[in-house]
């Protein structure tokens, strides 16, 4: 029988954060790729170290209908095992609440949360990972810790993934570690909308002690998680925001 080769999934590979945590891992892991849109994946791969050896898994996380015959299949035809997950897919959409209706929370929570609960399902079964799943990490927000206009589902379904994340840690454990990263502002295509107001750039570096954040700066702390020097650290919630967090500053 041959031996799988094991690679780490990321989710939302195709672009923003997570097209970098690709990048960064790429030096020393074999990769699933995973996005909607294949020439944007292709992108992502071209730009890692060692393109070849990583896999491309092209579906929409809006239908979770099929989601787990997808990836069950992506891992048998390919013999992969998944030691590693890092779910960066994301969508945001602002609305105030008198127009979220239930309908376009279950479009977030599909997206945010819900495919990451079908994927760690799949992944948990013997007979499709046979056991490899050793390490989950999420990336949040740290809105799911705080409320902000307009993004109602969003933060419900941010404090839901680290919800998850705990229940996982304690769960999966010792076998498996599980945690979050909460980023603050970080420049990517999702939030580049935000970054065209030179007024709200400007609250921004006022609010952000150290400045606004870069996607390495979260590769790198996916990385530290996934290696063995962070043996010791499961069920957390880490933030990393540039102090955004801690600053009470009344100017």
């Amino acid at each position: 029988m041959v031996e799988p080769t094991l690679c780490t999934l990321i989710t939302g590979a195709s672009s923003g954060i997570g097209r970098e945590v690709a990048v960064h891992l790429s030096k020393d892991r074999s990769l699933i790729l995973h996005g909607r849109n294949a020439e944007r994946l292709k992108e992502t791969r071209d730009a890692c170290a060692n393109p070849g050896r990583h896999l491309i898994w092209i579906y929409d996380l809006h239908n979770l209908a099929t989601l787990a015959k997808s990836l069950a299949s992506l891992l048998a035809k390919s013999v992969r095992g998944v030691e590693a997950v890092v779910h960066a897919a994301g969508m945001v959409t602002v609305l105030p609440m008198r127009a979220v209706d239930h309908q376009v929370a279950q479009e977030i929570m599909n997206v945010n949360f819900f495919s990451a609960v079908e994927i760690i399902h799949v992944l948990l079964k013997k007979k499709v990972n046979a056991g490899h799943l050793a390490n989950i990490v999420f990336i949040s927000s740290i809105w799911s810790r705080f409320g902000a206009k307009g993004h109602s589902a969003y933060c419900a379904s941010k404090a839901a993934l680290d919800g998850l994340m705990r229940a996982l840690a304690v769960e999966l454990a010792p076998g498996t570690r599980a945690n979050s990263i909460l980023p603050g502002a970080i420049r990517t295509a999702m939030s580049e909308t935000g970054f065209t107001d030179p007024a709200i750039v400007e609250k921004l570096k006022h609010d952000y002690p150290l400045g606004i954040g870069e996607p390495k700066d979260i590769a790198q702390a996916v990385d530290f998680l996934l290696r063995q020097k962070a043996k010791w650290i499961t069920g957390q919630e880490i933030v990393i925001d540039g102090g955004r967090s801690v600053n009470m500053s009344l100017t």
